[in-house]
C-alpha cells in the first residue's frame, strides 16, 4: 500500500516556480538534506536558507551565488539528463531513496511534463521519487497498487502503456486509456483506492 505519510529522506528543490502552497513549503522546511537545481539555490538562498548541495552546470547560478557557495556546487556538465536527474542521481549514490522533489513545475510548460514523466524513470532504477506541487502530489506506479486517499479527493491517472487497468474505491471506472485527459478528474469514494492493472502509470493525488 502506497500511504500518505510519506516522509522523504531528502529534498530536491527544482528550478520552477517556488511552492507557495503548505505542503510542499512544510517539506521544504522539514527536510534533513536538501539539494538545489542550479538557478532554484537563488530563491532558496535569498529566503534565508543554505541548501546542502547545488547541482548542475551553474548557468542559471547568480555569480554572487557561485562565489559565495563554491564549495557546495557540484558541477555536473553532462547535457544528456537535466538538472533534476543529475539531482536524483546524485542522491542515489549517495545511498538516498525516498526523494521528494519540489518546484519542478511552473514557468515553461515543457520543462514540467518532462520533470513529472521522469519520475516513471526514477521508479525503475529502484528510486521511491514523488513530486509534490503546489495542487497535490504526482506518484509513479507499476502494476496492482493501493493508494490512501480520502473521501471526495479528486484523482488523475496517467497511462503510460498499462493494460487491463481497473479500479476499486473510484467514482467513474477505468479502461486502457489511449490519451492521458482521458484518466483525469476521477474521485475517490473512501480512504484508499486500489489500481489494477500491468504495465506503469502515474497517479496524481490533489491536494485541495
Amino acid at each position: 500500500m502506497i500511504s500518505e505519510h510519506y516522509t522523504p529522506e531528502a529534498v530536491i528543490l527544482a528550478n520552477g516556480e517556488y511552492p507557495t502552497h503548505v505542503l510542499p513549503l512544510k517539506i521544504l522546511e522539514e527536510a534533513k538534506f536538501v539539494v538545489c537545481c542550479d538557478g532554484a539555490a537563488n530563491e532558496y538562498i535569498l529566503r534565508g536558507h543554505t541548501p546542502d548541495i547545488i547541482i548542475g552546470d551553474g548557468d542559471s547560478l547568480s555569480p554572487e551565488n557561485k562565489t559565495r557557495f563554491s564549495d557546495i556546487i557540484h558541477h555536473i556538465a553532462d547535457q544528456e539528463t537535466n538538472d533534476q536527474t543529475k539531482a536524483v542521481h546524485f542522491l542515489q549514490e549517495k545511498g538516498y531513496q525516498r526523494i521528494a522533489i519540489v518546484g519542478a513545475t511552473g514557468k515553461r510548460e515543457d520543462h514540467t511534463l518532462g520533470n513529472i514523466s521522469l519520475l516513471l524513470d526514477y521508479m525503475k532504477s529502484g528510486m521511491e521519487v514523488r513530486t509534490v506541487t503546489d495542487y497535490g502530489v504526482f506518484i509513479p506506479a507499476s502494476g496492482t497498487q493501493t493508494f490512501v486517499s480520502h473521501t471526495g479527493q479528486q484523482i488523475s491517472i496517467i497511462n503510460f502503456g498499462a493494460k487491463g487497468l481497473k479500479g476499486e474505491g473510484l467514482v467513474y471506472p477505468l479502461s486502457d486509456f489511449t490519451n492521458w485527459w482521458q484518466g483525469t478528474l476521477n474521485e475517490a469514494t473512501s480512504n484508499r483506492f486500489t489500481i489494477q492493472c500491468t504495465g506503469e502509470y502515474l497517479v496524481f493525488l490533489a491536494s485541495m
